[in-house]
């Protein structure tokens, strides 16, 4: 069943009960990484394990999300700024006892690379608050493997 979350804005990263922040770097530069974010959402699922299907909605405003094992998202863009954040909010979801979700990616230069810093800011009941904090390496891996998939394919297209 489709629930609609509160709509917070970008402050929630920073004032969110729960916030998870991993961090990796790549070898591609901020304005490369960027675009694989922000430009080809349609490709997540190539480097994103977890995503099977991410695709554009309101005309680039919004986005559309599935996961392995059948959680769904439908979410607004908060941020796009160039080579350096881009940001979402889950609007609608259909994963239980959720009250909202921000996650952020955020770029900075690093030596000939680029510095990959991912927030993951979360509110909801109590259990669910738990379960994400239990699976907090869980989703640092996913991060971790996720990024390095999107490094070796920047490499592989010459980035």
């Amino acid at each position: 069943m489709a629930r609609r979350l509160s709509p917070v804005g970008l402050e929630f990263i920073e004032s969110a009960p729960l916030r998870l922040v991993f961090a990796r770097e790549v070898g591609a530069p901020p304005e490369v990484v960027y675009r694989a974010l922000a430009d080809d959402v349609a490709g997540w699922p190539q480097w994103f394990t977890a995503v099977t299907l991410c695709r554009p909605t309101d005309g680039g405003k919004g986005r559309e999300v599935r996961l392995k094992g059948g959680t769904r998202f439908q979410e607004s863009i908060l941020a796009t700024d160039e080579a350096e954040r881009y940001a979402y909010r889950v609007d609608v979801t259909n994963a239980p006892g959720l009250r909202a979700l921000v996650e952020e990616w955020r770029l900075a230069p690093a030596g000939s690379g680029t510095r990959v810093q991912w927030t993951f800011a979360a509110d909801g009941a109590a259990p669910v608050r738990g379960a994400i904090r239990l699976g907090r390496a869980g989703l640092g891996r996913a991060f971790r493997d996720a990024v390095t998939l999107l490094d070796r394919r920047l490499s592989a297209a010459g980035a």
